[in-house]
């Protein structure tokens, strides 16, 4: 049982961290002109078309404000940055360990009953003939065992889905346009004819 919850968690923290690295690029329109002539002075009027490139307000609480949401309630802070898609997944992950640690609760509780029970000289509990009183109490161990792990886990997991909203709007309000920019580059060196990569940073203010 243990395996196959850490096998369940570990797929999800996958699906979370791939979704952790994801960028929302912000649409870009070209300066466009045009020319036209000016009857009186005969000159050409330059006459922007669109003078700016569309930019998205940056909001510095954004981010705390979607980490404050999930923290409230798991997945608040996934509707906040309009990652609608992200809910099921974080109720599903957290509903996981939610789950193990019932389960594994559940059955501490009957194996620690059927012990109480041996060790008060009744021979009715329902593993009688299976496990012997040292079974009892390695299973006892072990469920207890599991119980505090998934609880562990799930709030992990609950950590793990105020970092993601977080995390996500920052990106949200990542700045990707051409004024800012990093592209790497091979370049042959004429001297020694040998190859070299590099990294060029651009930054340009309008």
């Amino acid at each position: 049982m243990t395996n196959k919850l850490l096998i369940t968690v570990f797929s999800l923290l996958l699906c979370f961290s791939a979704l952790a690295q994801e960028k929302k690029e912000e649409r870009k329109t070209t300066k466009e002109t045009k020319l036209q002539p000016n009857k009186k002075a005969n000159e050409l009027v330059v006459i922007p078309a669109d003078s700016a490139l569309v930019r998205k307000e940056i909001d510095p609480l954004r981010p705390s404000k979607a980490a404050f949401y999930s923290a409230v309630l798991p997945g608040l802070g996934q509707a906040y940055n309009k990652k609608y898609w992200k809910i099921p997944i974080v109720y599903a992950a957290i509903g996981t360990g939610v789950y193990f640690y019932i389960d594994n609760n559940k059955q501490y509780k009957r194996v620690r009953e059927a012990y109480k029970r041996r060790l008060g000289g009744f021979e009715d509990d329902e593993f009688q003939g299976r496990l012997t009183d040292d079974g009892l109490r390695e299973a006892q161990k072990s469920f207890r065992r599991n119980k505090e792990l998934s609880l562990l886990i799930t709030f992990g997991l609950y950590a793990l889905n105020i970092v993601d909203a977080n995390v996500d709007a920052h990106l949200l309000q990542f700045n990707v346009d051409d004024n800012l920019s990093f592209k790497p580059h091979y370049k042959i060196d004429e001297f020694d004819n040998k190859g070299r990569v590099g990294l060029t940073m651009s930054f340009k203010l309008d």
